[in-house]
């Protein structure tokens, strides 16, 4: 019979629950769209009863996030919450799709300001991505915008949705300016995810206020997009990512913007127009390419 050793059973095992994790926190960020639209609140009681939640729901399953906190876990955080807020409000007013697609050009942003903000130089070879980037962004604002019930203002929702890019991109930065200071690390990305959700109540609340109705549908639906799109994918992301290789991590999370739409589409019968289409597939296909050529790139260091 076959010798096997403990060790790498062990690891195997862990690597593929890992993989199941990291898959598990795509398929549960990719609903957001769906149960937005699917609640009848405003995007502004959505966004503040959401954050309300998921800030709770960290804190009791995330223990790592009820440290940490600091005045720099703050300004990241503050870019983390505008993020939430811009997310939900996108959501409320185009597609699905678009939102994603378009929060999706964050590391054409990353590259924009890594400059000025990180001091770190854009090589040529960065520049045809943010070409490409930017190309697939401009084709969502290309012709008619189709209308539905759930998204009636396609182009003011593209415009929050890429404005929650720039936002997603400033929280990236962020995170990774906070894990490259002494101390920095889990503890420190999830004290700033739990804050920033604490942000964005807080400064949405006001906007929310009166509630003049709230059924038990909406109820389930906010508290469902705070413990377990937001809180449990959380959750399974940060176990996960800790024995999937980045690059694979990277392109298992793209799982998010393909199935997003798809929910839309199943739930409300929502679909992005052609162009939208056309914009999707280059700004996936183009994240997906750098991130492979990336990951050649650093297992030619490694060699």
């Amino acid at each position: 019979m076959p010798r096997y050793d403990a060790g790498v059973m062990e690891r195997t095992r862990d690597r593929r629950v890992a993989t199941a994790q990291v898959i598990g926190a795509a398929v549960l960020f990719s609903t957001g769209g769906a149960a937005i639209k699917a609640c009848s609140l405003s995007g502004w009681q959505v966004a503040s009863f959401r954050s309300a939640v998921a800030f709770a729901a960290v804190l009791l399953m995330v223990p790592a996030a009820r440290r940490g906190w600091s005045l720099k876990t703050l300004a990241v955080a503050l870019a983390y919450a505008a993020t939430m807020i811009l997310y939900v409000l996108a959501n409320k007013m185009t597609t699905a799709a678009n939102t994603i697609f378009l929060q999706d050009t964050a590391p054409l942003w990353v590259l924009a300001l890594s400059p000025w903000l990180l001091r770190e130089r854009i090589h040529r070879r960065d520049l045809a991505f943010m070409a490409m980037m930017a190309t697939g962004m401009v084709l969502f604002f290309v012709g008619a915008q189709p209308r539905f019930h759930t998204a009636p203002n396609p182009v003011g929702g593209n415009v929050l949705a890429v404005t929650a890019g720039v936002s997603w991109a400033l929280t990236i930065m962020g995170l990774r300016w906070l894990s490259s200071r002494p101390g920095g690390g889990a503890e420190v990305s999830a004290a700033a995810v739990a804050l920033g959700n604490l942000v964005a109540f807080a400064v949405t609340v006001p906007l929310a206020l009166p509630v003049v109705r709230i059924g038990g549908g909406d109820l389930a639906i906010v508290i469902f997009l705070g413990v377990i799109q937001i809180g449990l994918a959380y959750v399974f992301l940060t176990r996960g990512v800790r024995h999937v290789p980045a690059l694979e991590a990277s392109l298992l999370l793209l799982i998010e913007p393909v199935l997003n739409p798809v929910w839309a589409w199943l739930a409300h019968g929502e679909h992005p127009g052609a162009w939208a289409l056309a914009g999707g597939f280059v700004i996936l296909g183009t994240t997906a390419l750098k991130a492979l050529a990336e990951g050649r790139m650093e297992r030619a260091r490694g060699r």
